[in-house]
């Protein structure tokens, strides 16, 4: 039969119950367990792995045939916890659960009370399953606020309508719904409020979940600080106010003193109490008690009442407390009656008689003593007289000075009725004694015993201070200190903790309600910080003494040991010996590994023997050859990781392997693959090669990859051509996919095994990380930079050269402060190209990686070489410029330059010092560096120099002024300076000059400046004055002379002279030769500028071509051009001018005249051009409107006309000869035909009409009479037109004239 077919996980035949059981009683877990290979059992506490020897005593484990027990000694309520059972064996791992409720008995145990049940209980076939999850953390609180916790619970099966109890605890205290706890069960969700927060509210919450099948429960602390005073300094409230011993008298009020006392000392308590019904709260005492209890005298009997208390100190007063429950003033008895309670059932049934006594005079009172003695008052109590029957009994109270006889009643008025009286107003330090006499209606009885002499003062003594306090580690944010109880302490309230951070002097409460255990958690601490710690006793009389500070401790987590490692394989196997290989453990325990131990176990048919020692010296590498085993036997292995806190548990058995040699070609499985440097797009492969070579040695490697969830055939390759190193730099990931890689060995016979795949990583960088900076300081030291944010107290920076950690110092030094590295290169040189990584322990993988190139070093070694040898880095170089005056100034400007630096100034090789020729400033806040000399000399022809230091730093800067530069500097110097003197008086600002307006018209001007009235200016011509007329200003500086149509006889030399009582000044322009021509160029560039477009137009000669200009001046000269070329002016094609337009007339054109055709001004300099196209439809549309204007002009020229000699009105004598003649012109020779009233008429003898040459015709009547009156026309036609004459005839009688004037 294969063994392998027997082999299964460990299954729980038997799980272990959950038990509620009474402190100092035993309980005992057990199970039942199968499995093949027999499971290896381990028992967890809240899931920390129980060990018997810790706790010598309190746990026994056992392990027989299949059953193993845990019992636990003497229970208290700290073992109350969910215990886990856990079996496994190489087939896996199963674990049970239950949970131990310890509970507290307030008074006696009783043995006859029945037994608690135990286990689940299943209910109509159900078994619920409760889980609590979401669940509230520890909780930080201020008084005033308002706190809710909660937690979901999920309770399987659901069952609607279902309603588990709810429960929630403060210090195993069951609590009830009140205005200060709210409690809800939302279905899911139990949720406990605290409406306002006291310090009464501090302390351990419990959640209680219980179901007809079990309960789950789960705890929390809760902190609850101080309010902000109202008053700077004054100290915390008090808390827990209760009221005890209350009578119709008196009440007992009772507080615990605050952890906080501002700084200053409390100098005592003011009780105030407030009748129920009533919010007015009166102080019960005038002088401050420093005791923490106080009877409260002057209640009205049958009243309720509340009760708070205030702290007092030299500050001022604090906050009051929370207030009391509500307390009834009344006797004891009366409040009995009114509760009606009654005795026990005892199944029996008594009936007695007595006869009241009458008349009989009560006894002594009995067991007078004296309960409480503080110096504010004294407290009696005592028992009634022992005699029965007697009614209506009470009592005085008497007291006695010691030493005296002489009593006092004390209550001489009214009798009490309370076998209990307080004393007020005894004078402290003297001593008294007291006695008491009972009373009835039959009289006053006997005195009791006096008590022994009471001293008035303290008689509870404050708690000495406690012992030795010892903290220890827990988690990143909490300690656990514990302490020393203190020897001498009656009446013991609790204990308050403080802490300080060391160094800080500052120290701060870590519990602001009192604990009664000698052991504390202190939660809220700051991570990675180093703490003391001190605690003191409290009780009623006040707060003890400090203990002694707590030796420091550094707050970060609690190491363990590692959890087993995992993943174990074989890596070689040979004749006799296996090379193992595993992964490191997922928890390692808060502290380095140190070390692996390895087992094995021989397998004979499928069943393991005993396990034996691999190795006794711990081994660091996760790779270890078992040596001295069995060809072809089967062996397993486990292995366990040890850290400073002990070795871990095994790890669960491997697999089944046989050692038998391999013989295979290829390399074997890579190992202990790693992951570095994980950003979004890219990661780091780190792995070591396979201890089995194969027949020849690896010669590369291959990694694959494929997304986590992807399917096995996903894999795929990331490098085509193997890689020699054993590391890789894997890019163009997917943000946020997740991934597995593993990687393959080649050698010369083929790839090898792969490798075990890596855990899964997704390619995300995390929130906060850094990569290595690389920096050269001022001293040109070159170092690598990293920095981590997300340090551990046990983080360590791990430095590497080609992901392999640097051990030699000579090249590389590594200087760690707090959350920064730095590698630091001693002599950088070309052994020190490669990749530098860094990686962070004990974190989320914090690592980076910097690549020094070749390239990169030589780039670096540049820079630093500039930081050993600094130049102070300028601006500008050294340069002169002339100042007013003519001075000269040399200057240069820094870059940066500090306070220290320094200049020297050089001239030929010597060192020039302030004095009256060199002026010499630095201004190191803008770096500028001068030197001004009033005026050169032929002796400064030299090389000047300006030399710089500051600090390692320096310069210098040199300017060379010799020769041709030297003399045209100092000439320049010495005009400027002569400048500057001519200035003084009346000057000009801007030479005479002239400019053209667009108008075509020469303005010159000057400007002129440090004018007054009386300042003069003249004009000259050619040494001429010119007089001065509407176009010389003299206006805000400026003078101008206006020059209008300009032509040569303007040309000459102009001269304008200023002149004051100050001096003079002199501005000559010559207009003559080439300034006059220079001046007519700028003219015909204005013409030039104005003229428009080149048009063409026709005439009825031919073509004309033309441009028109603003303004034309006779001395302007153009060129005509045809085809680029000078135009040869003829009979047939002429230029010429009228007004503005200049044109080119082309007479009678042909098709040779097409082309380009432009006109080009001439300026002097590149002239203006303008240009037209003469050709195709613009020549084509030229020529016809010139072929029509010239038949017009022929048709107007040859066309019949009437040229003149014919009035428009002939008033004429009847009986007179009207002869009339006109030139008649035409080609060929007009018709003539006259008209009479628009009618055509003929030559007879009376109108005789001729026309005669061609040329002229004539209108003759020789007797004219008055029908000849009227409109004639004379019509002359030709083919070219028509054209006629008009006169009017009017024929008068002499006589009708005549008759008319009279």
């Amino acid at each position: 039969m294969n063994e392998d077919s027997l082999m299964h996980a460990p299954e729980f035949v038997i799980k272990p119950r959950s038990h509620t059981v009474w402190e100092k009683q035993c309980v005992r877990l057990h199970c039942t367990v199968s499995g093949w290979p027999d499971p290896r059992v381990i028992w967890y506490k809240n899931n920390v792995a129980l060990d018997p020897l810790a706790n010598p005593g309190k746990y026994k484990l056992e392990s027989r045939y299949s059953v193993h027990s845990l019992e636990i000694n003497r229970c208290d309520f700290d073992d109350t916890a969910q215990y886990r059972v856990s079996a496994m064996n190489s087939k896996g791992e199963l674990s049970a659960f239950a949970s131990v409720v310890v509970k507290r008995f307030k008074g006696e145990i009783d043995e006859s009370l029945p037994a608690p049940r135990h286990g689940p209980v299943s209910e109509y076939g159900i078994t619920f399953q409760t889980h609590i999850v979401e669940k509230f953390g520890v909780s930080f609180g201020r008084e005033g606020e308002t706190m809710s916790l909660g937690c979901t619970v999920i309770i399987y099966p659901a069952l609607h309508r279902y309603q588990p109890e709810i429960q929630w605890y403060r210090d195993d205290v069951l609590l009830s719904p009140s205005k200060w706890t709210h409690m809800h069960w939302s279905g899911d969700r139990a949720t406990l409020t605290l409406t306002h927060l006291n310090k009464e509210d501090e302390g351990l919450y419990t959640l209680r979940v219980t179901t007809k099948s079990g309960y789950e429960t789960y705890s929390a602390y809760v902190f609850v600080r101080d309010a902000d005073a109202e008053v700077e300094g004054a100290p915390g409230a008090p808390l827990d106010v209760r009221c005890l011993d209350a009578n119709k008298d008196y009440i007992i009020v009772t507080w615990k003193q605050p952890a906080v006392d501002g700084g200053n000392s409390i100098l005592g308590y003011f009780v105030d109490r407030c009748e129920v019904g009533t919010t007015h709260w009166i102080q019960c005492n005038d002088t401050p008690v420093k005791f923490a209890r106080f009877p409260v005298t002057g209640l009205v009997e049958g009243r309720s009442y509340t009760f708070r208390v205030r702290a007092v100190n030299k500050s001022g007063m604090s906050r009051p407390s929370r207030v009391s429950e509500p307390v009834a003033a009344m006797d004891p008895a009366d409040r009995a009656r009114m509760r009606g309670t009654s005795a026990p059932w005892t199944g029996q049934i008594i009936v007695t008689e007595e006869e009241p006594a009458e008349g009989i005079v009560p006894g002594r009172p009995l067991e007078l003593q004296v309960t409480e003695a503080t110096k504010n008052y004294v407290v009696l109590s005592w028992k009634p007289p022992g005699e029965k029957g007697l009614e209506g009994v009470m009592y005085y109270v008497e007291k006695c000075v010691a030493g005296t006889d002489s009593w006092q009643r004390v209550n001489t008025e009214i009798p009490v009725k309370s076998p209990r009286f307080a004393l007020f107003d005894l004078a402290e330090g003297k001593s008294y004694s007291f006695r008491v006499r009972c009373c009835n209606s039959a009289g006053v009885g006997e005195p009791s015993d006096p008590t022994e002499a009471t001293t008035v003062g303290d008689k509870l003594d404050i708690p000495s201070a406690p012992g030795k306090v010892v903290p220890t580690r827990n988690t990143d944010t909490s300690v656990v200190v514990s302490w020393e109880a203190s020897r001498e302490a009656k009446e013991l309230i609790g204990y308050y903790i403080e802490g300080s951070i060391v160094g800080s002097n500052v120290w701060e409460p870590c519990n602001n309600k009192p604990v009664k255990a000698t052991r504390f958690i202190c939660h809220g601490l700051v991570t990675g910080e180093q703490y003391v710690f001190r605690v003191r006793a409290v009780n009623a009389a006040g707060l003890s003494q400090f203990s002694q500070e707590s030796e420091p401790v550094e707050v970060k987590a609690a190491i363990a040991s590692p959890a087993p490692p995992y993943g174990i394989t074989v890596l070689e196997c040979v004749r006799d010996s296996m090379v193992l290989g595993w992964k490191q453990p997922t928890f390692i325990g808060g502290a380095d590994i140190t070390g692996y131990f390895v087992d094995y176990r021989e397998v004979i048919d499928g069943v393991p023997g005993k396990w034996h020692e691999a190795n006794i010296k711990s081994i660091t590498e996760r790779a270890y050859r078992v040596s001295d085993l069995k060809e072809n036997r089967k062996y397993q292995f486990q292995v366990r990781a040890a850290n400073m806190a002990g070795v871990g548990i095994p790890s669960l058995p491997s697999e089944t392997f046989l050692c038998e040699e391999w013989t295979i070609a290829v390399p074997g499985p890579p190992h202990d693959l790693q992951i570095r440097e994980v950003r979004n797009d890219s990661l780091t492969l780190l792995w070591k090669p396979p201890v089995y070579q194969g027949r020849d040695p690896v010669n590369g490697f291959y990694i694959d990859i494929k997304e986590a969830d992807a399917p096995e055939e996903s894999w795929r390759g990331v490098n085509t051509k193997a890689v020699e190193k054993t590391y890789m730099k894997i890019k163009n990931l997917k943000e946020g996919e997740t991934y597995v890689f593993r990687v393959r060995a080649q050698n010369k016979a083929g790839v090898g095994k792969t490798s075990d795949v890596t855990e899964p990583v997704p390619a995300l960088t995390k929130p906060g990380t850094k990569e290595i900076v690389v920096d050269v300081d001022d001293d040109g030291v070159i170092s690598l930079n990293f920095e981590c944010s997300d340090l551990t107290p046990d983080s360590k920076f791990v430095w590497s050269k080609n992901y392999e950690e640097m051990t030699d110092t000579s090249r590389l030094t590594v200087e760690t402060k707090g959350s920064k590295s730095k590698a630091v290169f001693n002599a950088p040189g070309e052994e020190d190209i490669g990749i530098y990584s860094c990686l962070v322990t004990h974190t989320d993988g914090a690592s980076s990686s910097y690549n020094l190139s070749e390239e990169e070093l030589k780039r670096l070694l540049e820079i630093s070489h500039d930081h050993k040898f600094p130049i102070i880095p300028l601006k500008s170089e050294l340069a002169v410029e002339l100042l007013e005056k003519g001075r000269v100034r040399f200057w240069l400007q820094a870059e940066k330059i500090s306070a220290n630096g320094k200049v020297e100034y050089v001239f030929n090789d010597n060192v020039l010092s302030q004095g009256e020729k060199y002026k010499m400033n630095f201004d190191k806040n803008t770096g500028v560096i001068e030197m001004i000399m009033e005026s050169l000399t032929p002796a400064d022809e030299g090389t000047f120099t300006f030399q710089m230091q500051d600090g390692k730093a320096t310069n210098q800067s040199s300017l060379v002024l010799i020769g041709d530069v030297f003399k045209e500097l100092q000439k320049e110097s010495e005009f400027q300076r002569k400048e500057w003197f001519r200035k003084q008086g009346p000057h000009f600002i801007e030479y005479l000059s002239y400019e053209v307006t667009p108008e075509c018209c020469v303005m010159l001007k000057c400007k002129v400046g440090n004018i007054k009235k009386e300042t003069s200016a003249l004009w000259y011509k050619d040494g001429r004055e010119i007089k001065a007329d509407e176009h010389l200003g003299f206006t805000e500086g400026v003078l101008k002379l206006e020059i209008a149509q300009i032509s040569k006889k303007d040309a000459g030399v102009y001269e304008v002279v200023l002149k004051d009582d100050r001096g003079k000044d002199t501005s000559t322009l010559n207009l003559t030769d080439q300034g006059f021509k220079d001046l007519m160029n700028e003219v015909f560039s204005y013409i030039a500028n104005s003229s428009t477009q080149l048009k063409i137009t026709s005439t009825d000669e031919g073509i004309r071509i033309y441009t028109f200009v603003s303004y034309y001046n006779d001395l302007l000269q153009v060129t005509w051009q045809y085809k680029d070329s000078a135009i040869a002016f003829s009979d047939r094609i002429k230029s010429g001018v009228v007004g503005e337009q200049l044109w080119l007339q082309i007479t009678e054109p042909t098709e040779k005249d097409m082309g380009k055709y432009a006109i080009e001004f001439h300026d002097g300099k590149g002239g203006l051009k303008r240009t037209v196209e003469l050709s195709g439809q613009a020549f084509d549309d030229a020529f016809a409107e010139f072929q029509r204007l010239k038949a017009a002009a022929i048709a107007e020229r040859n066309r019949a006309r009437v040229a003149g000699g014919l009035p428009d009105v002939v008033t004429i004598q009847e009986g007179k000869a009207l002869n009339l003649t006109c030139n008649i012109s035409g080609d060929p020779v007009p018709e003539v035909t006259w008209l009479k009233n628009d009618r055509e008429i003929t030559s007879d003898d009376h109108c005789i009409l001729k026309f005669e040459s061609g040329k002229f015709a004539s209108f003759t009547i020789t007797a004219i009479n008055t029908s000849d009156s009227g409109k004639y026309s004379i019509l002359v036609k030709n083919k070219y037109g028509t054209e006629s004459g008009d006169f009017t005839v009017s024929v008068f009688i002499p006589e009708e004239v005549g008759g008319k004037k009279k």
